[in-house]
């Protein structure tokens, strides 16, 4: 079926409206007005108080660890979210699985391990160079879907005791780290000069384990396994029963 002269007109409308609110956002932060401190500049004036060579690190676990730590909780709330939509949700009759493909399955005894390096390298690396514990995490968690997908993690049902561990990790180890220096009479958040990088590479460990299974969860909670395109492809009505 063509489509009709009322729907090439809301298409219009709608490119007409997306390019009106990009323009005026555009014209927007051109006449933003210069800041009247360079924070860059006072970033550098610190950087060797945070335990950290990176000011990008520096600044998102240690000088504005506040906004890293609400980020966290908000992906945290959103995985319970999924789980609580899943334990409300009847449960399906279990299915036997389908057959990895052979190709998947030689592809993953390849990459599995290189992503797992290449996630322990960036971790490392978001010390004194662009990484971090969220590109960790997000490599990790491409990993855990690629095995989502060959089958080796299964469909969410209900997590157990080890996967709600690993999903409340990162945010039970930032907020232990955040609130200890107040036992101390220091701030929340104020790490000791002496600790700052090894207490911000723990804080990244815990993140990039606890993003991996956040991303992970996030997708198994969101799918039903490998075999649900073949089995929805069965349920299927047949042609003649389908409206036109």
């Amino acid at each position: 079926m063509k489509p009709s002269a009322s729907h090439h007109l809301e298409r219009l409308a709608a490119a007409a409206l997306a390019a009106s609110i990009g323009l005026a956002l555009v014209a927007a932060i051109i006449r933003l007005p210069k800041p009247a401190i360079e924070l860059s500049a006072r970033v550098a004036a610190h950087l060797a108080e945070s335990g950290v060579r990176h000011p990008v690190t520096a600044v998102l676990l240690n000088f504005r660890g506040y906004d890293t730590l609400l980020e966290v909780a908000v992906l945290l709330l959103a995985v319970l979210g999924v789980l609580a939509l899943r334990a409300s949700a009847s449960a399906p009759a279990a299915r036997p699985p389908a057959s990895v493909s052979p190709v998947l399955a030689a592809l993953l005894h390849l990459v599995i391990p290189l992503m797992v390096l290449a996630a322990g390298y960036l971790l490392w690396a978001g010390g004194y160079r662009a990484g971090g514990a969220f590109q960790a995490g997000a490599v990790l968690g491409g990993a855990g879907v690629l095995l989502c997908l060959a089958g080796a993690i299964p469909p969410l049902r209900s997590p157990g005791g080890w996967s709600i561990a690993a999903l409340l990790l990162g945010f039970g180890v930032f907020l232990a780290v955040a609130a200890a220096p107040v036992a101390g009479g220091a701030r929340l958040l104020e790490y000791p000069r002496i600790w700052a990088g090894a207490l911000i590479l723990l804080i990244e460990s815990g993140l990039t384990l606890s993003i991996a299974a956040i991303l992970t969860t996030l997708f198994a909670g969101a799918s039903d396994g490998p075999d649900a395109a073949v089995r929805r492809g069965n349920s299927d009505p047949p042609a003649g029963a389908r409206k036109g």
